[in-house]
Formats: structure tokens, sequence, C-alpha cells
């Protein structure tokens, strides 16, 4: 992925993203798509610090946390842990008002929770905005309550985030998702604040690595892994 900084000079109301005028007064990040590319414009040097590179101060950036969701939690759970700069992928779910969660519970939507996984990251080595660009890669972030064959609100696309940088990267790369009309239509992602998130049963941790052969794992999940590794090689960790 290619960030690119403008100089002082260059911040403004709005900046140009392939003829669209994309509003900057309240948006710091804005995707930018090039011919045979695909990367991250910073609008605001100062943003570029905190959310490209994690740099928050005096807080301890050696680890850090993203919750996401995008259909069944196997899929995700599968790619993220191959990127470099992950140090663990955990599924769960978040989201709902159930304090006691599982995965009968939810499947069945009774829970409100959403299928997710948790990142632990270095933003020394992977920033959180390169999370959102594999995240919104490896599913269909258009499709409301629904991935594929899975329906349901336990399935939808949704970005847990857990400070107002996160929340602000993830609203500026949607908007800037939907002004350059990269999908096939509008991105109906949530974006919540982080409340609890309940790691699910050990069975399903790893489940891919445990389970490449199931036909699930060999229909629906193999390909959103070979995906990654076909478009975004230099973010994939070498051991995977």
């Amino acid at each position: 992925m290619t960030i690119l900084r403008l100089p002082e000079r260059a911040r403004a109301k709005s900046v140009k993203v392939k003829g669209r005028l994309v509003s900057t007064s309240r948006v710091m990040v804005t995707s930018w798509f090039a011919e045979g590319g695909h990367g991250i414009l910073c609008v605001n040097l100062d943003c570029c610090s905190k959310l490209c590179h994690g740099d928050v101060g005096e807080q301890d950036l050696s680890t850090a946390l993203a919750t996401v969701g995008g259909g069944c939690f196997w899929c995700l759970e599968a790619v993220f842990e191959r990127l470099r700069g992950v140090s663990a992928v955990t599924s769960g779910y978040a989201g709902g008002e159930d304090p006691k969660p599982t995965y009968e519970k939810v499947c069945g939507g009774r829970t409100g929770h959403a299928e997710v996984i948790q990142i632990e990251f270095d933003p020394e080595v992977v920033s959180f905005v390169t999370l959102l660009e594999v995240f919104f890669m490896s599913h269909d972030p258009t499709t409301l309550n629904r991935q594929g064959a899975d329906v349901g609100t336990q399935y939808r696309s949704v970005v847990f985030w857990h400070d107002a940088a996160q929340e602000l990267a993830t609203r500026s790369v949607i908007e800037a998702l939907n002004a350059t009309r990269k999908m096939p239509s509008p991105v109906v992602t949530q974006v919540a604040p982080l409340v609890r998130f309940f790691p699910a049963e050990d069975y399903h941790q790893d489940y891919f690595r445990a389970n490449p052969y199931q036909p699930y794992c060999q229909v629906v999940v193999a390909p959103k892994v070979a995906k990654l590794l076909r478009h975004h090689p230099e973010l994939a960790d070498a051991s995977g």
C-alpha cells in the first residue's frame, strides 16, 4: 500500500479524487486509487502520524487491537492471521445484548451479536488503515446483513472501533470508497464503539488451519485467502 502525504499548503476543505471532490473538513484520510494501484491519500499531516503510523503520543503502541466483522468469522480469521504484524486473531462475538452468547444463539439471530474477529497487531509493522484495506477487500461491505449464503444480522459488515482515531479512519475510508465508486453499491458497514468482545468457543479458533479440507473452507474461505496472497503478497507473513 502506498501512503501519500500532502504538503502543508495543500491542506484544504476538499480534495479531488478521480475527478470527484471529497470533503476534508471532518475527514483526515481518504482513499486514493491510482491506475493499476490502490493506496491511502492522507490530506492532513497530523493524521498521517496518528492513523497511518500509530503515533499517539505517550501511549505504548507495541500492540493494538482492532475488531471487525464481515460474515462468517472463519473467513476473516484465515485472512488476517496471515498478515505481517498481526500476532493474534481471535474469533468471537460483539455488538449484541446477550451477556453470555454462544455460537448456537448467535447463529439463531437471537442475541444481536455479530460474528467478529479481534486482531492484535503491531502498528509499527501494519497500520490500522492497512487492516481496513484488507477488511474491505475480504468481504462485500455493500450487502446489508448478508455475505453470500450467510444471511442475518450476525453476518453484518461492521467495524467496532477502540478509540476515536479508529472511528475517524473507518468513517473516512468508507466516505472515500463511496466517493470513488470502487464498490458496486454504497458501503453499508456499521461503525460502532466496541462495548465488549466475547471470544468464541475453542473449536472456532484457527478453524481454517485445523480444517482446510472442510467443504465450507474449500469453497468459501480458501478463495479469500488466495485473494489476499494474489493482490497483496507484500502484506503476507512469509511464515503464514
